[in-house]
């Protein structure tokens, strides 16, 4: 064979190889942009686009001084891409598990895992198993910034944070009932937290751009961006240092009397403002995983009692406001029975023995028979609509929610008794809220308000942007009648059921009461309702408060809301009147008896 044939062989087969290459690509090159460009431009926009969510904080609840009742405490999750891990940084890695608090060994057996099941799913053949890879890999929760800052220093490769944030309560217990919390997978539980979402919770943002082989943005192919939105910060009525004062006083009925559960109010009668509301048992809603349920509850609206005598300002103050009485008229409250609409009704039992009582000293003294003929006198019907203006059987409007209407039967429903046993608080039942604003009613002139506990929203430059105003609901008395039935008030104090516990100049206005508990739908006789409901100064109420103890355990005795209740309300009220600096009053005390005629 001559070797210009050898060479023009080897030239066909060089052209055939490079022919051949050259179709391979071709073909290649058909497959990668027309048969199966679409599944691989998916592949690649999810390897390459990254939508990055930046999250809104939420919101701060404020008191209404200012102080700080919740807040949002920045952390960041630090986690590693085990693809993007690189052993030159291994050197780094036990300063890295150093700054986190845990061991090096730990640290570095989490990350090499991590690189170990990233390869098998790089290698795998298997699109499914490809699919899979892992690009995350928590190592820590809740880092703080400072800590994080110092990760970032390092420079390792591949490792990184998430920012977030975590509520945070700094008074601990302070005010829980009325905050409520958020949990740990950032939604609100109750109290403010829940019923306030709507502020509190702003609008998370996110920027829709891409990324390079290190994970790093590619600005100027941001395709979408949606700024953030921070929550409004809610300012409630409450004042801490009232909250502090009434939290305390639980904390010492608790001890002493070990109750099913306590509860203390206080709010400004003239615009149903609450500046303090707290129960016992309570929590730290910092540590909501570890309370029990029932602790959890806002017993003042939640929960339901009968409210007893406290009950007897309805019929007392509607005769008085009706005109059929003056507080000088008498009663005879020996009597055991009464005819009523042409049949005899039996009268309920008294503490202690009384004859011939005015309408004060039926109010001072408490008297069930006396309440009781008060509320005959009226009628049923017209008893009954003032005991719906006081906003009994219906609930306050409370505006953080989870409240009950309480009981309050219509006349038609009633039995032969009802007449005579719901004007002492019995056949009635209530949360402690509606018992405390059917008092502040008395207080304000005669108006029923709304209970207000939210004073305004702030946006995040701390401008207003809504505020909420007093709201009336009814009137339930005219002012003069509530003017009248307050000053008969202040004698349960100086003479009557709660004697001894009045503090002179500032005019304590209030009512005891103490129910007998329902146990399998009998009244029994050593478990109790105790109250004290009350306010001051009574001829220029500034002060509405209520201390209601369900259940008190009192060796060898009653739980009487005079021994009960009566006594942290007189050391609360103590401590109001200096904080809250309310003068006393200098006015000469008035012949309650004289006043709308009559005379003892």
């Amino acid at each position: 064979m001559s070797q210009g044939y050898a060479a023009n062989n080897r030239m066909r087969l060089l052209t055939v190889g490079v022919l051949a290459c050259f179709m391979v690509i071709g073909v290649r090159l058909l497959f990668l942009h027309v048969l199966d460009r679409d599944e691989l431009l998916k592949f690649v926009d999810k390897a390459r686009k990254q939508i990055v969510v930046e999250h809104a904080k939420r919101g701060t609840i404020l008191d209404a001084r200012g102080n700080l009742l919740a807040t949002s405490r920045s952390f960041v999750v630090l986690g590693a891409d085990p693809e993007m891990l690189r052993p030159a940084d291994e050197q780094d890695w036990p300063e890295v598990a150093r700054l986190l608090n845990v061991p090096a060994p730990q640290l570095d057996s989490t990350l090499r895992r991590a690189i170990a099941a990233s390869r098998v799913a790089l290698t795998n053949s298997d699109a499914a198993v490809k699919e899979k890879r892992v690009r995350w890999v928590k190592l820590a929760d809740e880092v703080d910034e400072s800590v994080y800052d110092q990760i970032t220093k390092l420079r390792v490769r591949g490792i990184y944070g998430q920012r977030g944030y975590k509520r945070v309560y700094p008074g601990g217990e302070l005010a829980a009932h009325v905050l409520g919390y958020v949990n740990k997978e950032g939604i609100p539980v109750t109290g403010a937290e829940r019923h306030l979402d709507l502020y509190l919770k702003g609008e998370d943002g996110w920027i829709e751009s891409e990324k390079d082989g290190a994970r790093r943005e590619l600005a100027q192919f941001r395709s979408r961006e949606v700024p953030v939105r921070d929550g409004d910060d809610v300012v409630l009525t409450i004042d801490s240092v009232v909250q502090h004062i009434i939290e305390d006083e639980l904390k010492t009925i608790a001890a002493k009397f070990n109750p099913h559960f306590a509860t203390i109010i206080v709010s400004d009668p003239q615009t149903g403002q609450i500046l303090g509301m707290a129960n016992y048992p309570s929590y730290n809603p910092n540590e909501f995983n570890k309370a029990p349920l029932d602790t959890q509850r806002n017993n003042a609206v939640t929960d339901i009692i009968e409210p007893g005598s406290t009950f007897k300002i309805v019929a007392a103050g509607a005769a008085l406001d009706q005109g059929i009485v003056t507080p000088a008229t008498t009663f005879d409250c020996g009597i055991t029975s009464i005819n009523f609409k042409g049949r005899d009704r039996k009268l309920p039992k008294e503490d202690e023995p009384f004859g011939t009582l005015t309408v004060a000293d039926i109010v001072a003294h408490s008297s069930n028979r006396g309440a009781a003929q008060l509320a005959m006198l009226m009628g049923e019907d017209k008893f009954y609509e003032y005991a719906r203006k006081y906003g009994f059987g219906q609930t306050t409007m409370f505006q953080l929610g989870g409240e009950v209407r309480g009981i309050l039967e219509a006349p038609a429903h009633w039995d032969g008794l009802t007449i005579t046993r719901m004007p002492m608080g019995h056949s009635v039942a209530a949360t402690p809220l509606q018992v405390h604003m059917a008092m502040s009613a008395v207080a304000n002139g005669g108006a029923l308000l709304r209970p207000q506990i939210i004073k305004e929203i702030r946006d995040e430059q701390g401008n207003v942007v809504r505020t909420f105003l007093p709201e009336k609901r009814e009137q339930v008395l005219r002012p003069s009648t509530a003017a009248l039935l307050a000053q008969l008030l202040t004698r349960v104090v100086t003479e009557g059921t709660a004697k001894g516990f009045d503090l002179p100049g500032f005019e304590l206005a209030g009512k005891t009461g103490t129910t007998q508990k329902l146990v399998d739908g009998k009244y029994v006789n050593n478990r109790h309702v105790a109250s004290f409901v009350g306010f001051f100064p009574a001829s220029r109420p500034q002060i509405v408060l209520s201390v209601i103890v369900d259940d008190a355990k009192v060796p060898g005795g009653v739980a009487y809301g005079r021994a009960v209740s009566a006594p942290s309300f007189r050391h609360v009220a103590e401590q109001l009147i200096q904080y809250l600096d309310i003068k006393p009053v200098m006015t000469p005390t008035r012949n309650i008896l004289a006043l709308n005629g009559g005379a003892r």
